[in-house]
């Protein structure tokens, strides 16, 4: 099957109009949703039921609600042999689809071969109240049941039926009537829900000692060291180079650990008596609730744990306990560190952990999620494809998830978040999924909900109090190539409290101080953002409805750290983005100074005098030049916020064996042949790097041999050119060096000659140390 040609059209940001706050210009509007279009909804709250009659011969009552509007039917759940059901449940009904003027609400018996009516309400949608936050919520009402001719019957019902918008307080837990044709167990997975992540913590160990340790074999020198865990986590000190029965390791170990906190800190002092055979010496168990916490660098006490041979764990009964072995620990939960779960690129939030250093906030993010247009089918239902799209959205420890709309490629979300923002340098992310667990039975089956595609917005790049109403288009990268499966409206305010503040905020920081007091390293960072992930996604996932693994990590960006040659490419060409302006400056000065441009050659010669005469003109120039670069540039700055750029992420020219490479598992999963072809163009990329890494280690080496003497004659022509120089600059004012140094640059080009300089000449001679490699 052919790929259709790109369009650049197709994968640009569109700019919309969407008639936000919905309604004339006389009516009440709430101020909280002002950035989505108002979606009216026929709500219906179902309370209880009082005196209901027996319908049944034994006697007994069952009783359900249907509510029938049209053709949308929904019902409560039934209560067995009760005349006093209490159901507060709620029904929502979308006014765009409502096709009757009357609502019926009726109560009936469950039975096994046919429900039996009990009695009815029905309401004229003409006469039903209007009600919009932030008005008290209507109070129910009884109700007396009818018969289906209109006459009084026993029974009564606790009603409240109004007309809303999804501003409305029952609309998140509301019964929906697009979703009818969901399961009971599967109404949970489409509701909208908001998910806090859970507050994370690094832990660090510091295993100063151990004494008095007693080894299965004496007759020879233990190599002793230390394993810890924590749930999943599990790391060890190197072997103690003091091989003796009370050895020394002074290391840190870091883990993360997530509140509240669930797993013990466990750790064993372990003997390797041969490869691969280790006798545990002695074990203790920490929990981490006694654990102190600190929020700067200042040392805690240490304390000594005792080492038991056998400890409690899960209730089971100790068995054999050595106190006569201990060991020394330091450890605390850092709260002056900011627990990195997110790529650092794109992260949303940089507070530390512990609250009492947090600062204020500087402003609000109002995010509107309205609509999606043009989604692909995801999914065969019923011989036809269909799609069931809900939107995520993350920003600091808050996460969202909209609704699921069902059965539609266009679906209205029209639902309003809202974040505090302290830090303006910050990126929120907006996923669209598609929902495969609208039947509660296909979880045990291990459906996926399916990515449909991801917009990162930066708030440093929105202007403040302007609301940005823009179709962001999805775009996914498959094996198959780049592909386009939608758009998705968003409507963006970010509102600044204090200008001031924010502005102060460009010159701090961009982490908590301890990162820079007692930084950790680059393998340790990279560790713990990926347990911290881990800990995110296992959390949530346990929520209800939970959002699952594989939304987590596709938020987070788990994989970002994976090689792709097409990333590297864009990479390499990001690169050369940056330097072409310097490489554009060079190019001009050479032509500068072989005098392509006359006239302009004896203008730079007029500014370079000047300079030289007012050399405290040079830095007001250069500063006065960078202004008018600025000024001049605004009239051409982004209107826009920047979106998902194929042609920069080099996802269109992307080979397609290079995006099976990108998307193989980990370890690989093709067959030999393929990996062995991927192996050696691997090699060739790496054998040309390795060429140039080479070439800038030699030209580092000839420096240092210019002073090493490693070749007497060029280190004694070096040091006698110095001592000369000395004298000369010395002897002669600074002005004139620079004066005859610039005219000797400039000099016309009858006056060059093709052959490379002396200066030149003699550094390309000096030794590298490229012979004494093998």
């Amino acid at each position: 099957m052919m790929q259709r040609p790109f369009r650049p059209e197709e994968y640009s940001l569109k700019e919309t109009s969407p008639h936000l706050g919905g309604g004339a210009a006389g009516d009440k509007l709430t101020t909280t949703y002002d950035l989505v279009e108002q979606m009216q909804y026929l709500y219906v709250r179902v309370v209880k039921a009082k005196d209901l009659p027996s319908k049944d011969i034994t006697g007994s009552c069952d009783p359900y609600v249907e509510v029938k509007l049209g053709n949308y039917k929904g019902t409560t759940r039934h209560f067995e042999k009760k005349t006093n059901p209490e159901w507060n449940q709620v029904f929502a009904f979308s006014k765009e689809r409502i096709q009757s003027s009357v609502v019926e609400i009726t109560v009936k018996d469950k039975d096994f071969v046919k429900d039996d009516f009990i009695g009815r309400v029905l309401f004229d949608l003409n006469e039903v109240p209007k009600r919009v936050p932030p008005d008290s919520p209507l109070a129910p009402q009884w109700y007396r049941l009818e018969e289906r001719n209109g006459h009084k019957v026993k029974g009564e019902l606790m009603l409240a039926v109004w007309m809303g918008t999804q501003a409305d307080e029952a609309f998140p837990e509301a019964w929906h009537s697009d979703a009818a044709s969901i399961p009971g167990d599967g109404l949970a997975s489409i509701r909208s829900k908001v998910y806090l992540t859970p507050k994370l913590w690094y832990l660090r160990v510091n295993v100063i000692e151990a004494q008095d340790l007693i080894p299965s074999d004496r007759t020879r020198f233990p190599d002793v060291y230390v394993k810890a865990m924590l749930g999943n986590q599990a790391l060890r000190t190197r072997v103690s180079p003091s091989r003796t029965l009370n050895p020394m390791w002074n290391e840190d170990l870091m883990f993360v650990a997530a509140e509240p906190f669930e797993e013990h800190l466990i750790l064993s002092v372990e003997d390797r008596i041969a490869p691969g055979k280790d006798d545990v010496l002695g074990r203790t168990i920490i929990s981490l609730q006694h654990v102190p916490r600190r929020l700067d660098h200042k040392l805690l006490n240490s304390q000594w744990y005792n080492l038991e041979k056998h400890v409690i764990v899960d209730g089971e009964q100790k068995k054999e306990t050595k106190f006569s072995s201990r060991i020394h620990l330091r450890i605390c939960l850092e709260g002056g560190y900011h627990v990195l779960d997110e790529s650092t690129h794109y992260s949303s939030d940089l507070r530390p952990t512990a609250k009492q250093l947090w600062k204020h906030s500087i402003g609000i993010l109002e995010l509107g999620i309205l609509t999606a247009q043009g989604l692909l089918p995801m999914k065969t239902k019923d011989g036809r494809g269909t799609t069931d799209a809900y939107c995520v959205a993350k920003y600091g420890q808050k996460w969202v998830r909209t609704r699921t709309i069902i059965d539609s490629f266009t679906p209205k979300w029209n639902e309003q978040y809202t974040w505090e923002v302290y830090d303006p340098c910050t990126v929120i992310t907006i996923g669209v999924f598609d929902n495969c667990h609208l039947n509660g039975g296909e979880k045990a089956n291990g459906a996926r909900d399916t990515r449909i595609g991801k917009v990162r917005i930066r708030l440093s790049t929105l202007e403040t109090d302007r609301v940005y109403t823009h179709a962001y288009p999805l775009i996914v990268l498959t094996p198959a190539g780049v592909k386009k499966m939608g758009e998705v409206q968003l409507a963006v305010r970010f509102t600044c409290s204090s200008l001031l503040n924010m502005m102060h905020l460009y010159s701090q920081p961009l982490l908590p101080k301890m990162h820079y007091v007692h930084p950790l390293s680059v393998m340790q960072v990279d560790n713990l953002r990926r347990q911290a992930t881990n800990i995110v996604s296992t959390r949530l996932s346990r929520a209800e409805p939970p959002l699952r693994k594989e939304i987590v990590e596709y938020m987070l960006d788990v994989d970002s750290h994976m090689w792709s040659m097409r990333k590297s490419k864009a990479n390499f060409f990001r690169i050369m983005g940056v330097l072409s302006p310097l490489i554009a400056v060079a190019k001009w000065f050479d032509q500068i100074c072989h005098w392509r441009n006359p006239l302009t050659t004896i203008l730079i010669h007029i500014l370079f005098v000047i300079l030289v005469l007012y050399p405290e003109l040079i830095l007001p120039t250069i500063f006065l030049y960078l202004f008018l670069i600025g000024v001049w540039y605004y009239r051409w700055r982004p209107r826009q916020p920047p979106h998902m750029d194929t042609r920069l992420s080099h996802a269109e020219s992307a080979h397609p064996d290079e995006l099976d490479e990108e998307f193989d598992t980990f370890p690989t999963s093709r067959p030999p042949d393929i990996v062995r072809m991927r192996y050696d163009r691997l090699r060739s990329v790496a054998g040309r790097i390795q060429t140039v890494v080479g070439d800038l280690a030699t030209q580092g080496e000839r420096l240092q041999s210019l002073l090493s003497w490693r070749d007497p004659r060029a280190t004694a022509l070096f040091v006698t050119f110095c001592f000369i120089a000395a004298i000369v600059l010395y002897v002669t004012p600074f002005r004139v060096v620079v004066f005859l140094a610039g005219l000797y640059t400039l000099r016309h080009p009858r006056f060059r000659h093709k052959m490379p300089s002396v200066p030149l000449n003699f550094f390309r001679r000096l030794p590298a140390r490229t012979d004494s490699m093998l």
